[in-house]
């Protein structure tokens, strides 16, 4: 009688920290520029995925090439429904809930003329819905991440991005946890000879 006594403790002490795990969990939501499938950016997806989940997160990736999302209309009349609070109905209403809920945003993304992919900024800018749902236009705080890869490997070469990245977190309130610039890649799949590149990516997961 003890002893299966002592083993219901022990399962039910284990079952209580598996579900303190999933609940504290960080929520890490990634929005995918890249318009290539196997790209090097989605290389660095993969590597950083794979540390964030072995850190014990809980994450999302939205291939934002493969979605029906529209640019913002400017027309001010989002935020209305938590849910879906956008006037345009499309893939968005895919995003909103796990961006509403999620500690951290990791933006990723090729560069193209020194600047975010246009699949990114479409995304990124009906987010501006979420914070209709505030009577301030407050925009929620999140920490967030920046995953970049790119032909040019200087930092002349990223200062742009960097500048507009920090810019932008500079005015939302949020706060930057790191940046990955892998640059030297321009044929989809070259990242795949740069392991360093990767294992950042991965390293920068698991610190999380």
């Amino acid at each position: 009688m003890c002893v299966l006594h002592s083993i219901y403790i022990y399962c039910y002490n284990y079952t209580i920290q598996i579900k303190e795990a999933f609940y504290n969990a960080k929520k890490v939501c990634i929005l995918n520029g890249s318009p290539r499938a196997n790209g090097n950016t989605k290389e660095l997806i993969k590597h950083f995925t794979d540390g964030a989940k072995e850190a014990g997160c809980d994450v999302v990736c939205f291939d934002l090439q493969t979605m029906n999302i529209h640019g913002c209309l400017g027309c001010c009349r989002g935020g209305t429904d938590t849910a879906n609070p956008c006037v345009q109905q499309d893939d968005m209403s895919k995003i909103y809930p796990a961006y509403i809920a999620a500690d951290i945003l990791v933006l990723a993304s090729p560069m193209y003329y020194w600047g975010f992919s246009g699949q990114l900024k479409c995304a990124f800018d009906r987010l501006f819905a979420v914070a209709e749902l505030n009577p301030n236009y407050a925009n929620p705080i999140k920490d967030c991440i920046l995953l970049m890869a790119a032909e040019g490997d200087t930092e002349d070469n990223f200062a742009p991005v960097k500048a507009a990245y920090e810019g932008l977190l500079h005015h939302l309130g949020w706060n930057n946890l790191g940046i990955v610039y892998a640059g030297g890649n321009m044929a989809a799949g070259d990242i795949i000879d740069k392991p360093a590149q990767l294992q950042e990516a991965r390293e920068l997961g698991k610190s999380l």
